[in-house]
Protein backbone atom coordinates (compact mmCIF):
# COMPACT_ATOMS: atom_id res chain seq x y z
CA UNK A 1 0.00 0.00 0.00
CA UNK A 2 1.08 3.30 -1.01
CA UNK A 3 1.54 5.43 2.44
CA UNK A 4 2.05 9.43 2.67
CA UNK A 5 1.71 10.71 6.22
CA UNK A 6 1.83 14.37 6.55
CA UNK A 7 2.28 16.75 9.57
CA UNK A 8 4.09 20.00 10.17
CA UNK A 9 5.39 22.29 13.41
CA UNK A 10 8.30 21.70 15.64
CA UNK A 11 10.68 18.34 15.57
CA UNK A 12 8.37 16.66 18.24
CA UNK A 13 5.63 17.06 15.79
CA UNK A 14 7.46 15.00 13.13
CA UNK A 15 10.30 12.57 14.83
CA UNK A 16 7.52 10.12 16.06
CA UNK A 17 6.19 9.69 12.56
CA UNK A 18 9.25 8.12 11.40
CA UNK A 19 9.36 5.58 13.64
CA UNK A 20 5.98 4.71 13.03
CA UNK A 21 6.91 5.19 9.12
CA UNK A 22 9.49 2.92 9.64
CA UNK A 23 7.56 0.12 11.23
CA UNK A 24 5.06 0.19 8.67
CA UNK A 25 7.79 -0.17 5.78
CA UNK A 26 8.77 -3.29 7.65
CA UNK A 27 5.38 -4.22 7.06
CA UNK A 28 5.77 -3.93 3.52
CA UNK A 29 4.11 -0.69 2.81
CA UNK A 30 5.68 2.32 0.83
CA UNK A 31 5.50 5.20 3.20
CA UNK A 32 6.50 8.63 2.26
CA UNK A 33 6.80 11.64 5.26
CA UNK A 34 5.37 15.30 4.20
CA UNK A 35 7.18 17.75 6.54
CA UNK A 36 9.36 20.49 6.85
CA UNK A 37 12.15 20.28 4.78
CA UNK A 38 14.43 21.03 7.34
CA UNK A 39 13.48 18.00 9.03
CA UNK A 40 14.49 15.85 6.36
CA UNK A 41 18.06 13.77 8.05
CA UNK A 42 14.75 12.24 10.40
CA UNK A 43 14.07 9.70 8.38
CA UNK A 44 17.98 8.84 7.37
CA UNK A 45 17.78 5.00 7.59
CA UNK A 46 14.52 4.22 8.01
CA UNK A 47 13.21 3.29 4.45
CA UNK A 48 10.71 5.90 4.63
CA UNK A 49 10.83 8.39 2.11
CA UNK A 50 10.50 11.97 2.47
CA UNK A 51 8.48 15.00 0.45
CA UNK A 52 9.60 18.48 1.77
CA UNK A 53 7.53 20.74 2.65
CA UNK A 54 8.39 24.28 2.67
CA UNK A 55 8.69 26.83 6.05
CA UNK A 56 10.78 26.36 8.59
CA UNK A 57 9.45 26.39 12.11
CA UNK A 58 12.57 27.04 13.72
CA UNK A 59 12.60 30.15 12.14
CA UNK A 60 8.81 30.87 12.13
CA UNK A 61 9.30 30.93 16.16
CA UNK A 62 12.28 33.47 15.93
CA UNK A 63 10.81 36.01 14.02
CA UNK A 64 8.72 38.94 15.73
CA UNK A 65 5.29 36.90 15.18
CA UNK A 66 6.76 33.90 17.21
CA UNK A 67 8.62 35.98 19.80
CA UNK A 68 4.83 37.51 20.57
CA UNK A 69 3.99 34.31 21.93
CA UNK A 70 5.48 34.68 24.83
CA UNK A 71 3.42 37.62 25.69
CA UNK A 72 0.29 35.74 25.70
CA UNK A 73 -0.20 34.62 29.56
CA UNK A 74 -3.45 32.08 29.08
CA UNK A 75 -3.38 29.52 26.93
CA UNK A 76 -6.33 30.61 25.14
CA UNK A 77 -4.26 34.04 24.04
CA UNK A 78 -1.43 31.61 23.06
CA UNK A 79 -3.61 30.14 21.03
CA UNK A 80 -5.18 33.09 19.38
CA UNK A 81 -1.81 34.35 18.17
CA UNK A 82 -0.35 30.67 17.14
CA UNK A 83 -3.41 30.77 14.47
CA UNK A 84 -2.57 33.68 13.42
CA UNK A 85 1.12 32.59 12.79
CA UNK A 86 -0.09 29.32 11.38
CA UNK A 87 -2.29 30.63 9.11
CA UNK A 88 0.31 32.08 6.57
CA UNK A 89 2.72 28.62 6.70
CA UNK A 90 -0.42 26.61 5.73
CA UNK A 91 -1.32 28.30 2.83
CA UNK A 92 2.64 28.24 1.95
CA UNK A 93 2.12 24.72 2.08
CA UNK A 94 -0.86 23.95 0.49
CA UNK A 95 0.62 23.48 -2.90
CA UNK A 96 3.17 20.70 -2.01
CA UNK A 97 0.83 18.99 0.13
CA UNK A 98 -1.81 18.84 -2.64
CA UNK A 99 1.42 16.84 -5.08
CA UNK A 100 2.42 14.75 -1.97
CA UNK A 101 -1.21 13.35 -1.44
CA UNK A 102 -1.63 12.32 -4.87
CA UNK A 103 0.94 9.46 -4.38
CA UNK A 104 -1.03 8.26 -1.68
CA UNK A 105 -3.35 5.24 -1.68
CA UNK A 106 -4.27 5.97 1.77
CA UNK A 107 -3.36 9.11 3.79
CA UNK A 108 -2.39 9.46 7.42
CA UNK A 109 -2.77 12.73 8.84
CA UNK A 110 -0.64 14.31 11.57
CA UNK A 111 -2.95 16.16 14.39
CA UNK A 112 -1.40 19.70 13.30
CA UNK A 113 -3.18 19.06 9.30
CA UNK A 114 -6.04 17.59 10.65
CA UNK A 115 -8.59 19.16 8.67
CA UNK A 116 -6.90 20.17 5.21
CA UNK A 117 -5.56 16.61 5.23
CA UNK A 118 -8.80 14.63 5.58
CA UNK A 119 -9.64 17.71 3.07
CA UNK A 120 -7.30 16.31 0.41
CA UNK A 121 -8.16 12.68 1.28
CA UNK A 122 -11.95 13.53 0.65
CA UNK A 123 -11.27 15.00 -2.70
CA UNK A 124 -8.80 13.03 -3.78
CA UNK A 125 -11.29 10.08 -2.90
CA UNK A 126 -9.06 8.13 -0.67
CA UNK A 127 -9.18 6.81 2.55
CA UNK A 128 -7.59 8.78 5.91
CA UNK A 129 -6.57 8.12 8.98
CA UNK A 130 -5.72 10.97 12.12
CA UNK A 131 -2.51 10.17 14.11
CA UNK A 132 -2.36 12.42 16.83
CA UNK A 133 0.26 12.99 19.41
CA UNK A 134 -2.34 14.83 21.81
CA UNK A 135 -5.74 14.10 22.85
CA UNK A 136 -6.93 16.97 20.51
CA UNK A 137 -11.03 15.55 20.58
CA UNK A 138 -13.37 17.40 23.27
CA UNK A 139 -13.69 15.67 26.61
CA UNK A 140 -15.31 16.30 29.60
CA UNK A 141 -12.66 14.65 31.41
CA UNK A 142 -9.94 17.24 31.06
CA UNK A 143 -9.72 20.42 29.67
CA UNK A 144 -8.18 20.38 26.00
CA UNK A 145 -4.32 20.41 26.05
CA UNK A 146 -3.40 23.91 24.72
CA UNK A 147 -5.79 25.67 27.37
CA UNK A 148 -3.95 24.65 30.33
CA UNK A 149 -4.74 21.89 33.41
CA UNK A 150 -7.15 24.17 35.37
CA UNK A 151 -10.60 22.02 35.22
CA UNK A 152 -13.98 24.00 33.91
CA UNK A 153 -16.17 20.69 34.90
CA UNK A 154 -17.04 18.12 32.67
CA UNK A 155 -19.58 20.58 30.38
CA UNK A 156 -16.70 23.46 30.71
CA UNK A 157 -13.82 21.15 29.38
CA UNK A 158 -15.97 19.91 26.72
CA UNK A 159 -16.74 23.32 25.92
CA UNK A 160 -13.69 24.48 25.98
CA UNK A 161 -12.03 21.81 23.69
CA UNK A 162 -15.12 22.29 21.25
CA UNK A 163 -13.66 26.29 20.99
CA UNK A 164 -10.42 24.70 20.00
CA UNK A 165 -11.61 22.48 17.68
CA UNK A 166 -13.70 25.21 16.10
CA UNK A 167 -10.27 27.39 15.94
CA UNK A 168 -8.27 24.77 14.32
CA UNK A 169 -11.05 24.33 11.34
CA UNK A 170 -10.87 27.85 11.02
CA UNK A 171 -7.34 28.32 10.76
CA UNK A 172 -7.70 26.10 7.64
CA UNK A 173 -11.07 27.27 6.37
CA UNK A 174 -8.71 29.30 3.70
CA UNK A 175 -6.56 26.21 2.42
CA UNK A 176 -9.18 24.07 2.42
CA UNK A 177 -11.57 26.27 -0.20
CA UNK A 178 -8.29 27.13 -2.00
CA UNK A 179 -8.21 23.05 -3.07
CA UNK A 180 -10.53 23.72 -5.12
CA UNK A 181 -7.67 25.92 -7.74
CA UNK A 182 -5.84 21.91 -7.97
CA UNK A 183 -9.45 20.45 -9.38
CA UNK A 184 -10.04 18.86 -5.33
CA UNK A 185 -13.60 19.69 -4.24
CA UNK A 186 -14.32 17.42 -0.54
CA UNK A 187 -17.19 17.25 0.65
CA UNK A 188 -19.26 19.88 2.57
CA UNK A 189 -18.41 19.72 6.52
CA UNK A 190 -22.50 18.00 7.00
CA UNK A 191 -21.14 15.38 4.35
CA UNK A 192 -18.37 14.07 6.23
CA UNK A 193 -18.19 10.70 8.35
CA UNK A 194 -16.73 10.14 11.43
CA UNK A 195 -12.74 9.73 11.01
CA UNK A 196 -10.97 7.30 12.56
CA UNK A 197 -7.53 8.62 14.51
CA UNK A 198 -5.05 6.92 16.77
CA UNK A 199 -3.07 8.27 19.26
CA UNK A 200 0.68 8.21 19.70
CA UNK A 201 0.62 8.01 23.49
CA UNK A 202 0.12 5.17 26.07
CA UNK A 203 -2.85 4.86 27.80
CA UNK A 204 -0.63 4.24 30.73
CA UNK A 205 0.09 7.94 30.68
CA UNK A 206 -3.45 9.18 29.24
CA UNK A 207 -6.32 6.99 29.86
CA UNK A 208 -8.70 7.08 27.14
CA UNK A 209 -11.84 9.30 27.91
CA UNK A 210 -14.83 7.45 28.17
CA UNK A 211 -16.77 9.82 26.35
CA UNK A 212 -15.21 9.62 23.28
CA UNK A 213 -16.50 7.84 19.86
CA UNK A 214 -15.54 4.40 18.71
CA UNK A 215 -13.42 5.82 16.54
CA UNK A 216 -11.07 7.38 18.83
CA UNK A 217 -8.30 4.72 19.56
CA UNK A 218 -5.23 5.56 22.19
CA UNK A 219 -2.64 2.94 19.70
CA UNK A 220 0.40 3.49 21.92
CA UNK A 221 3.83 5.74 21.48
CA UNK A 222 5.37 5.72 18.33
CA UNK A 223 9.07 6.14 18.88
CA UNK A 224 11.36 8.02 16.89
CA UNK A 225 13.54 6.77 14.57
CA UNK A 226 17.05 7.19 15.71
CA UNK A 227 20.27 5.87 14.36
CA UNK A 228 24.28 6.41 15.24
CA UNK A 229 26.03 7.00 18.11
CA UNK A 230 26.26 9.66 21.13
CA UNK A 231 29.23 12.29 19.98
CA UNK A 232 32.62 11.59 21.73
CA UNK A 233 32.66 14.31 23.95
CA UNK A 234 29.48 13.10 25.55
CA UNK A 235 30.95 9.34 26.24
CA UNK A 236 33.76 11.12 27.61
CA UNK A 237 32.26 13.58 30.09
CA UNK A 238 29.44 10.75 30.84
CA UNK A 239 32.85 7.96 31.50
CA UNK A 240 34.60 11.08 33.60
CA UNK A 241 31.70 11.12 36.67
CA UNK A 242 28.76 10.33 38.18
CA UNK A 243 25.29 10.22 35.62
CA UNK A 244 24.28 13.94 34.75
CA UNK A 245 21.02 15.47 34.73
CA UNK A 246 19.97 16.68 30.78
CA UNK A 247 18.47 20.30 30.39
CA UNK A 248 17.05 20.75 27.44
CA UNK A 249 14.04 22.96 26.15
CA UNK A 250 13.76 21.01 22.44
CA UNK A 251 12.10 23.04 20.06
CA UNK A 252 10.58 25.58 22.71
CA UNK A 253 11.89 29.41 22.71
CA UNK A 254 12.21 31.40 25.76
CA UNK A 255 12.31 35.40 25.85
CA UNK A 256 16.12 35.88 27.49
CA UNK A 257 18.14 32.76 26.69
CA UNK A 258 20.85 34.55 28.82
CA UNK A 259 19.05 34.60 31.74
CA UNK A 260 17.48 30.97 31.43
CA UNK A 261 20.89 29.72 30.74
CA UNK A 262 22.28 31.27 33.94
CA UNK A 263 19.31 30.38 36.02
CA UNK A 264 20.43 26.38 35.20
CA UNK A 265 23.99 26.74 35.76
CA UNK A 266 23.03 28.14 39.17
CA UNK A 267 20.83 25.19 39.64
CA UNK A 268 23.11 22.35 38.71
CA UNK A 269 25.38 23.78 40.63
CA UNK A 270 23.28 24.21 43.97
CA UNK A 271 22.25 20.73 43.54
CA UNK A 272 25.68 19.49 43.47
CA UNK A 273 25.01 17.38 40.16
CA UNK A 274 27.25 17.27 36.88
CA UNK A 275 24.82 19.04 33.70
CA UNK A 276 24.42 18.12 30.15
CA UNK A 277 23.02 21.28 28.39
CA UNK A 278 21.42 21.43 24.57
CA UNK A 279 21.31 24.35 22.69
CA UNK A 280 18.05 23.73 21.35
CA UNK A 281 16.15 26.16 19.30
CA UNK A 282 16.34 28.25 22.89
CA UNK A 283 19.83 28.85 22.22
CA UNK A 284 20.85 27.38 26.15
CA UNK A 285 24.75 27.49 26.64
CA UNK A 286 26.50 26.34 29.87
CA UNK A 287 30.74 25.38 29.56
CA UNK A 288 32.48 24.56 32.56
CA UNK A 289 34.26 21.50 33.89
CA UNK A 290 31.21 20.20 35.41
CA UNK A 291 28.81 21.57 32.80
CA UNK A 292 28.67 20.31 28.52
CA UNK A 293 27.05 22.47 26.35
CA UNK A 294 25.52 20.09 23.46
CA UNK A 295 23.44 19.93 20.21
CA UNK A 296 21.48 17.27 18.94
CA UNK A 297 21.73 14.31 20.64
CA UNK A 298 19.93 10.77 20.35
CA UNK A 299 17.51 10.91 23.07
CA UNK A 300 16.83 6.93 23.47
CA UNK A 301 20.56 6.62 23.56
CA UNK A 302 21.61 9.49 26.12
CA UNK A 303 18.43 9.89 28.99
CA UNK A 304 18.64 6.28 30.09
CA UNK A 305 22.91 7.20 30.99
CA UNK A 306 21.69 10.29 33.54
CA UNK A 307 20.24 10.98 36.83
CA UNK A 308 17.31 13.39 36.03
CA UNK A 309 15.86 15.04 32.82
CA UNK A 310 15.11 18.72 32.61
CA UNK A 311 12.98 19.60 29.45
CA UNK A 312 9.92 21.85 28.14
CA UNK A 313 7.18 18.89 28.56
CA UNK A 314 6.42 18.62 25.10
CA UNK A 315 4.62 15.06 23.80
CA UNK A 316 7.64 13.74 22.39
CA UNK A 317 10.42 14.49 24.75
CA UNK A 318 7.47 13.49 27.75
CA UNK A 319 7.61 10.28 25.71
CA UNK A 320 11.25 9.84 25.42
CA UNK A 321 11.59 10.54 29.21
CA UNK A 322 9.41 8.11 30.10
CA UNK A 323 10.36 5.23 27.89
CA UNK A 324 14.29 6.10 29.86
CA UNK A 325 12.59 5.48 32.82
CA UNK A 326 14.93 8.41 34.66
CA UNK A 327 13.03 10.99 36.81
CA UNK A 328 12.32 14.40 35.26
CA UNK A 329 11.65 17.85 35.79
CA UNK A 330 9.74 19.57 33.49
CA UNK A 331 9.74 23.42 32.30
CA UNK A 332 6.22 23.84 30.31
CA UNK A 333 6.97 26.80 28.13
CA UNK A 334 3.99 27.12 26.16
CA UNK A 335 0.85 24.76 24.45
CA UNK A 336 0.32 21.85 25.96
CA UNK A 337 3.27 21.48 27.75
CA UNK A 338 1.75 22.12 31.49
CA UNK A 339 -0.68 19.23 30.12
CA UNK A 340 2.05 16.76 29.68
CA UNK A 341 4.30 18.41 32.68
CA UNK A 342 0.90 17.51 35.03
CA UNK A 343 0.61 13.85 33.47
CA UNK A 344 4.37 13.34 34.57
CA UNK A 345 3.59 14.59 38.04
CA UNK A 346 0.55 12.40 38.62
CA UNK A 347 2.44 9.25 37.45
CA UNK A 348 4.89 10.30 40.45
CA UNK A 349 8.33 10.00 37.47
CA UNK A 350 8.51 14.15 38.63
CA UNK A 351 8.42 15.90 41.45
CA UNK A 352 6.15 19.05 39.93
CA UNK A 353 6.67 21.22 37.53
CA UNK A 354 8.64 24.42 37.00
CA UNK A 355 6.62 26.62 34.70
CA UNK A 356 9.37 29.12 32.61
CA UNK A 357 7.38 31.87 34.17
CA UNK A 358 8.59 30.89 37.33
CA UNK A 359 11.98 29.50 36.45
CA UNK A 360 14.89 30.81 39.10
CA UNK A 361 17.77 28.82 39.85
CA UNK A 362 16.36 28.33 43.92
CA UNK A 363 13.34 26.78 41.91
CA UNK A 364 14.70 24.30 40.16
CA UNK A 365 17.76 23.49 42.21
CA UNK A 366 14.81 22.28 44.66
CA UNK A 367 13.21 20.38 42.11
CA UNK A 368 16.64 18.48 40.88
CA UNK A 369 17.39 17.54 44.69
CA UNK A 370 13.72 15.66 44.86
CA UNK A 371 14.52 14.30 41.50
CA UNK A 372 17.68 13.34 41.94
CA UNK A 373 18.12 12.06 45.66
CA UNK A 374 14.38 11.04 45.78
CA UNK A 375 14.18 7.46 45.00
CA UNK A 376 10.12 7.02 44.92
CA UNK A 377 10.62 9.18 41.29
CA UNK A 378 13.16 7.00 40.11
CA UNK A 379 11.06 3.71 40.93
CA UNK A 380 7.96 4.92 39.47
CA UNK A 381 10.05 5.82 36.08
CA UNK A 382 11.64 2.94 35.45
CA UNK A 383 8.49 0.22 36.63
CA UNK A 384 6.69 2.84 34.35
CA UNK A 385 9.36 2.42 31.41
CA UNK A 386 9.19 -1.55 31.81
CA UNK A 387 5.46 -1.24 31.13
CA UNK A 388 5.86 1.49 27.80
CA UNK A 389 8.72 -1.34 26.75
CA UNK A 390 5.73 -4.03 26.33
CA UNK A 391 3.38 -2.09 24.30
CA UNK A 392 3.31 -2.20 20.38
CA UNK A 393 2.28 1.60 18.95
CA UNK A 394 2.76 0.29 15.41
CA UNK A 395 0.41 -2.76 15.59
CA UNK A 396 -2.95 -0.68 15.98
CA UNK A 397 -1.79 1.27 12.80
CA UNK A 398 -1.70 -1.87 10.68
CA UNK A 399 -4.82 -3.12 11.70
CA UNK A 400 -6.61 0.13 11.38
CA UNK A 401 -4.94 0.02 7.98
CA UNK A 402 -6.06 -3.29 7.25
CA UNK A 403 -9.42 -2.61 7.69
CA UNK A 404 -9.37 0.42 5.38
CA UNK A 405 -8.57 -2.17 3.11
CA UNK A 406 -11.02 -4.51 3.45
Amino acid sequence: MRIVMMTAGSRGDVAPYTGLGAGLVRAGHEVTLAAHGVFEPLVAGSGVRFRPLPVDPRAELHSARGRRLHDARTGAGKLVRLASMARGAVDAMTADLVEAAREGEVLLVGGALGPLGHALAEGLSVPSLGLHLQPLHPTGEFPAPVLGTRSLGAVGNRLGGRVVTATVELLFSDAVRSLRRYGIRPAGRSRQPARPVLHGYSELVVPRPRDWPAELEVAGYWWPHETGRLPREVEDFLAAGPPPVFVGLGSATVPDPERVSREVVTALRAAKVRGIVQRGWAGLAAGDDDILTVGEVPHSLLFPRTAAVVHHAGAGTTGAVLRAGVPTVPVPVQFDAAFWASRLTVLGTAPGAVPLRRLTSANLAAALRRATRDDVHRERARALADRLAAEDGVAPVLAALDRLSR
